[in-house]
């Protein structure tokens, strides 16, 4: 298994179906911060639907149509990043994140988003990234912002979310606008 530092005593990992107790655990702590942004949050709720989550994305690697990696803290799992979709032939791509609060402040998603970026981009010849967010989520929109994505436009009520609807908001960032940090 491969390991990247973020930080001291923080990395990037896999994220696998055999680490599902350890990632319940995680949404568990995570799933009132996370609720309103990550879909999956609120259906990973039991071992077997954290199991199935985690599979889910072992399929897309498999595919290379999306991948998904866990931010761990101390030896704890914080965070973390995915390739939600990862469109080789048209050389477009989404990234996604979260954290729960002890995975807040240090930069650690930030970090990892970067590495992202790059392995898109430098290694998988990627054109295109997006990165979808709630104009309410200040957090991920400054991370957007942060890493040089552009704000596209808004999904007026794109999906439904508690009995209401949410806007959704589409950022992105073009291989050639792409600054990886020195």
């Amino acid at each position: 298994m491969f390991t990247l530092p973020l930080a001291d005593n923080a990395e990037l990992r896999p994220l696998e179906p055999w680490q599902a107790t350890e990632f319940l655990a995680h949404i568990d702590r995570a799933r009132a911060h996370t609720d309103p942004w990550i879909g999956w949050a609120g259906y990973s709720t039991d071992l077997d639907s954290a199991r199935a989550t985690l599979q889910r994305y072992a399929d897309r690697q498999a595919a290379d149509t999306g991948r998904i990696f866990g931010i761990w803290a101390d030896d704890t799992l914080v965070g973390g990043v995915m390739f939600p979709q990862f469109d080789v032939a048209a050389g477009n791509c989404e990234i996604g994140v979260w954290t729960e609060p002890a995975g807040e402040g240090r930069g650690l998603v930030a970090a990892a988003v970067r590495i992202l970026i790059d392995y898109a981009f430098n290694t998988r010849g990627m054109h295109r990234i997006e990165w979808y967010t709630s104009p309410n989520n200040l957090r991920s929109r400054a991370l957007a912002q942060r890493v040089g994505m552009k704000l596209d436009g808004t999904l007026r009520e794109h999906y439904p979310h508690d009995g209401g609807r949410l806007d959704k908001e589409v950022w992105s960032i073009l291989a050639h606008e792409w600054k990886p940090a020195s």
